[in-house]
C-alpha cells in the first residue's frame, strides 16, 4: 500500500483545525504544516456561505437578513477561532507597549475587544448590503456568492504573509508551530495553485469574470492587514493571525463596495 502523502494529512489537519466540519474518515490528520492549507479551507467555507446566501435568496429572505445569517454562519463554522483573535488583538493594542502580550493572553475580553469585533462585523455587513444593491441585476446571483468565496480565501492568505514576514512573539504559544514548521515561500504554493485554478475557471465562464475584480483587492488587503498588524505589534501571535483573517475580509469587502462597479461582461 502506497504511503499517504504528508500534504494530504496536513490538509486533513487543516480541515479539523480551521473549521467545526466533521473530520475526514481518512487519512489520520497531521498538524505540522496546516497553515498553508488555510486558504483552501477558506474556499470551502466561502462556497458554503455562498450556497447559503443563494438558498436564502430563493426562499425570499430580505437582503439584510441574508447578510446577518451569513455572517453568523461564518463565525459558527470556524468555532469563533478568528473572531476571538480580533478581540484579543484589539485588547493588546489598547494595552500599550510592554503590556500587549499579557493583555492578549488574558481570557477576559475588554471594551476595546468588544468594540473591534462589533466594528468588523458592521463593516462586513454594510459592505455586503452595498454590494447586493449595486451588483448588476443579470449577474447578482453569481457575484455575491463569488465575492464571499474570494473574501474567505484572501482572509486566510493574510496569516501566511504574517508568518513569513514577521517573527512569532510568544514563546511557547499554541500557534507557534505554524511559524516553526514553515518552509519559506513554499507555504504559499497551495494558495497560488488555488488562484491559478480560479483564474482558469473565471476565464472559462464569462458570467464569472466580474469576480476577477476581487483578485487585486484581495491580494492587497491581505498583505496590508498582515503588515500593519505586524508593525504595530512588532510581530505576530496566534491571536493576530486570526485578526488578520477577519480584518482582511472586512477591508476587502469594503473596498469592493467603495470601488466603481465594473460593467457586466458583454455590456455595450
Amino acid at each position: 500500500m502506497a504511503p499517504i502523502p504528508f500534504w494530504l494529512r496536513d490538509l486533513a489537519g487543516a480541515w479539523v483545525f480551521y473549521s467545526v466540519l466533521p473530520p475526514w474518515p481518512w487519512p489520520r490528520p497531521m498538524f505540522s504544516r496546516i497553515a498553508r492549507f488555510a486558504p483552501w479551507i477558506g474556499l470551502v467555507i466561502g462556497v458554503l456561505a455562498g450556497i447559503l446566501w443563494m438558498l436564502l435568496e430563493q426562499l425570499g429572505w430580505p437582503t439584510a437578513s441574508r447578510v446577518l445569517v451569513v455572517l453568523g454562519f461564518e463565525a459558527w463554522i470556524t468555532g469563533g477561532l478568528h473572531h476571538d483573535g480580533v478581540m484579543d488583538t484589539a485588547d493588546g493594542l489598547a494595552a500599550g507597549e510592554g503590556r500587549r502580550l499579557a493583555a492578549m493572553e488574558d481570557s477576559r475580553v475588554g471594551a476595546s475587544g468588544v468594540l473591534a469585533m462589533l466594528l468588523a462585523l458592521l463593516l462586513q455587513g454594510a459592505a455586503l448590503l452595498t454590494l447586493a444593491e449595486r451588483a448588476p441585476q443579470s449577474q447578482a446571483m453569481m457575484l455575491l456568492p463569488g465575492w464571499l468565496v474570494a473574501a474567505s480565501f484572501w482572509g486566510r492568505c493574510a496569516p501566511l504573509w504574517a508568518l513569513l514576514r514577521f517573527s512569532y512573539l510568544r514563546d511557547g504559544g499554541t500557534a507557534g508551530f505554524h511559524r516553526a514548521q514553515a518552509r519559506g515561500g513554499w507555504e504559499l504554493l497551495p494558495a497560488g495553485l488555488a488562484v491559478l485554478l480560479g483564474l482558469a475557471l473565471a476565464l472559462a465562464l464569462p458570467q464569472a469574470r466580474l469576480i476577477l475584480w476581487s483578485l487585486p483587492v484581495g491580494l492587497g488587503s491581505s498583505w496590508w492587514v498582515a503588515s500593519w498588524l505586524g508593525r504595530r505589534l512588532g510581530g505576530h501571535t496566534g491571536d493576530s493571525y486570526g485578526a488578520c483573517v477577519v480584518w482582511t475580509q472586512a477591508l476587502m469587502l469594503m473596498l469592493l463596495a467603495l470601488l466603481p462597479m465594473p460593467a457586466p461582461v458583454g455590456a455595450a
